[in-house]
């Protein structure tokens, strides 16, 4: 049976996925496919529901619950940091009265973003020109996401806001959940159920032969030495990958409520994990 995973080309989605593209974990007869396309994308495609297994924004994943389900692994979050707001050292202060470029409509960048300000003015534009265009004076600021949350200050770059951080003091130290590996419901839980095993494995297989995974996602780092890809895919794979546990499966319900409350979201969101 084939089966395509899609995920963004980053160090972070690579070191996770490292056990099974490397064959160290085997594949349990399954054909695996592996799509790298950046993450507004997969969030696109997954609303024809065009990959079985895909990386989702929560954001996104608000819209999809009726296609795919949750993986109880997998899941990217800031715990006290994430997408920050940059602009020019000599830039504005606050995102009041400017226009931010942001990666993508449903990413959970903008989401946090519009929690923090709801009267926040954007753009859209693909997540690596967004640097280039603050630079240039095209925007005032801009919302990075990936490698640009670890390196905006080499590039001359100055914080206004780091949405991690905030998230963190409005909740009481919850971590930002950023985005999700979903599965397609249509699999049947046979099938959810082994794959969901598989990928646990992956992950599990990266962080305990982590110097081999991260020589591995280093071709996927942007620019990132070695030591920068490993505090990047600290970041955002570790406990919390492996496994929401309760903590994370929080965070994930009080974001899409809150998102709720605040109109972003068109209805109420029923999370659901596979087993």
């Amino acid at each position: 049976m084939k089966i395509r995973i899609a995920h963004s080309p980053d160090s972070d989605d690579a070191f996770m996925f490292y056990g099974l593209a490397s064959g160290r974990v085997p594949s349990n007869g399954f054909e695996l496919e592996h799509v790298l396309s950046d993450i507004e994308t997969l969030n696109r495609a997954a609303f024809d529901g065009t990959y079985e297994i895909t990386a989702v924004s929560f954001h996104a994943y608000a819209y999809l619950t009726d296609r795919y389900v949750l993986l109880p692994h997998g899941a990217s979050m800031g715990d006290r940091y994430g997408p920050v707001v940059v602009a020019k050292k000599d830039g504005p202060a606050s995102v009041k009265g400017i226009r931010v470029a942001v990666p993508g409509e449903l990413t959970t960048a903008l989401l946090t973003l519009r929690l923090f300000d709801p009267t926040v003015e954007y753009v859209v534009m693909p997540f690596d020109q967004i640097q280039e265009k603050v630079h240039s004076g095209e925007v005032a600021a801009g919302l990075l996401i990936h490698e640009g949350q670890v390196t905006y200050a080499d590039e001359g770059l100055r914080k206004i806001v780091d949405l991690g951080e905030w998230w963190a003091d409005r909740t009481g130290g919850l971590p930002l959940p950023l985005g999700g590996n979903v599965i397609r419901r249509d699999l049947g839980a046979p099938t959810i159920a082994t794959l969901s095993r598989l990928l646990h494995d992956s992950i599990a297989y990266g962080l305990e032969h982590r110097d081999e995974a991260v020589r591995y996602a280093m071709q996927f780092g942007r620019g990132l030495d070695r030591e920068r890809t490993d505090k990047f895919v600290g970041m955002y794979v570790n406990g919390l990958t492996l496994d929401y546990g309760d903590r994370g499966r929080e965070a994930v319900r009080r974001l899409l409520d809150d998102a709720h409350a605040a109109g972003l979201l068109p209805k109420p969101v029923t999370v659901e994990f596979a087993v």
